[in-house]
């Protein structure tokens, strides 16, 4: 018994801290549709952006992690974004109001969109926060990453220029 409380409370600080994946079962599917409205005002939809490499981050202000990776994002968004990569940052704050806030402060200019509900969340299966999620041009999920940590940009380079090379 003393056992099984110790391998459940390893597994628990794994997804906690995003070492396990729950929405991996999606990797090799057709990324599920959304729409939702973004910080330009307009409601934008995943299937307008068939043809493009993209990439999804589920975000929210209170999380250290999306805010030390959101200028690394930013920086992989303005150097490919005239090749056909896009990046829209998913933000689950109950208030869109700080998710702009946090956008301008740090300079932000991919897509922000806002999923108070949390409907696109469960969709994505993400359960933690960061979650980057990276669909190909026919809009099949091809990798999945939960958290942050450094050094995890280069990973995302790496898969972005794969996808965009096919």
């Amino acid at each position: 018994m003393k056992m099984r409380k110790i391998v459940v409370g390893v597994l628990f600080s794994m997804l906690a801290a995003g070492s396990l994946a729950s929405s991996g079962n999606l990797t090799g599917k057709t990324a599920p549709d959304f729409a939702l409205k973004s910080n330009s005002g307009e409601n934008l939809r995943l299937s307008e952006y068939r043809g493009e490499v993209v990439m999804i981050n589920f975000w929210a202000t209170w999380c250290a992690p999306c805010r030390q990776e959101m200028p690394l994002l930013e920086d992989l968004f303005s150097r490919y974004e005239r090749v056909g990569f896009t990046l829209l940052g998913v933000n689950i704050d109950d208030d869109p109001r700080r998710a702009m806030a946090m956008a301008q402060e740090l300079g932000v200019t991919f897509p922000v969109l806002f999923d108070s509900t949390k409907d696109v969340s469960k969709l994505y299966e993400v359960n933690a926060m960061p979650v980057t999620v990276i669909l190909d041009r026919e809009g099949s999920v091809r990798h999945v990453h939960h958290g942050y940590k450094p050094g995890y940009e280069e990973k995302y380079l790496s898969e972005v220029r794969a996808l965009l090379r096919e």
